[in-house]
């Protein structure tokens, strides 16, 4: 058998990287099962059709984001309650079986061809629902991610230039076979940038979060690479320090990465809407601006989540405050 397809070492971003470099703005969107129950996360006993959109205007999130001078989308497919936005032939918790059958990843990537927008996809992998995820992880669930990420990237819903990947920390590190998910993605979509959130820290197999010490205000130049291998860090929902260095380290070889940091468009981390959610306080939009401005000169990245409502389109205070960014920015496209 080939050797697996992995991160090449180098002090200097690879062509992929420079892309993603000069993606510079997107817009996270978190929609899902969860919209409709009211809460941040949930367990994945959630009927499926309680999910019951009276719409999808994905085309109103994707023009808001070409607006708003974004040039990339990270759509949720699938949280950590295993609700997929696709009609996933694995599962039958998905939308086809949803008060309202939908695929959203096919209308937002029809968005996005027709917006001039890459698109992006946020993946789950922990999964409170599925049930290989508890009675046989190594081969059943692991066997049931690397299908369904196929059917997300083997080309039907076009270019995914990002992969974002949530949840690792339900597991021992080894468990997830990042090597052979990491080689599936590169074979469907080779210019694909995978992110792990809690990139760096320590990478022996420990269960949660890495220690404070890790947090990206704290990173230092060659710390160790925690979930290996990724194109870029995460760490939800922090910036990073003015300084960010690029270089980090695995076996002894050292690799460059970029870092996307993620902002809420309202306080107490809100990311998916609920029947309070309007009542939220918005985000600064100067703090966003700073922030930007920020990242970009470090040759870092940056999105805003925005969660679609109940009627499946945008809130009118969170485009009102997006647009006062991209006013700030002078990037606003009309």
């Amino acid at each position: 058998m080939a050797e697996y397809i992995s991160m090449i070492t180098d002090t200097k971003p690879s062509e992929a990287q420079k892309e993603q470099i000069e993606r510079k703005f997107g817009m996270f969107i978190h929609f899902g099962i969860n919209t409709f129950a009211n809460v941040e996360w949930s367990e994945g006993n959630i009927p499926a059709a309680v999910y019951n959109p009276s719409a999808i205007d994905a085309d109103q999130w994707v023009r808001v984001a070409y607006e708003a001078g974004m040039n990339y989308v990270i759509l949720i497919t699938k949280h950590h309650d295993g609700f997929c936005l696709w009609d996933s032939k694995y599962t039958d918790y998905s939308v086809a079986n949803s008060g309202n059958s939908t695929d959203v990843i096919r209308e937002v990537a029809n968005a996005c061809s027709k917006y001039g927008i890459k698109l992006g996809l946020y993946y789950s992998l922990w999964d409170r629902h599925e049930p290989t995820y508890e009675k046989d992880f190594d081969n059943g669930y692991i066997q049931y991610m690397c299908d369904q990420l196929t059917e997300l990237l083997d080309g039907r819903y076009g270019e995914i230039v990002e992969l974002w990947f949530d949840g690792a920390w339900d597991k021992f590190h080894r468990q997830w076979q990042f090597d052979r998910v990491y080689d599936l993605i590169k074979r469907l979509q080779p210019k694909c940038q995978v992110g792990i959130n809690h990139t760096i820290g320590d990478h022996y197999d420990r269960l949660g979060d890495p220690d404070q010490r890790y947090l990206p205000e704290n990173y230092q130049l060659l710390d160790p690479i925690r979930n290996f291998p990724s194109d870029f860090r995460l760490w939800d929902p922090y910036i990073g320090r003015e300084d960010d260095p690029k270089l980090y380290t695995f076996g002894g070889n050292t690799y460059y990465m970029p870092f996307e940091a993620t902002i809420c468009s309202r306080e107490g981390f809100s990311w998916f809407y609920s029947d309070i959610y309007e009542s939220k306080p918005l985000i600064d939009a100067g703090y966003i601006i700073k922030s930007y401005t920020q990242l970009v000169k470090q040759d870092n990245i940056m999105v805003v989540n925005m969660p679609p409502d109940i009627h499946g389109r945008l809130t009118k205070g969170d485009i009102d405050n997006l647009m006062l960014v991209a006013d700030g920015l002078g990037i606003r496209r009309k």
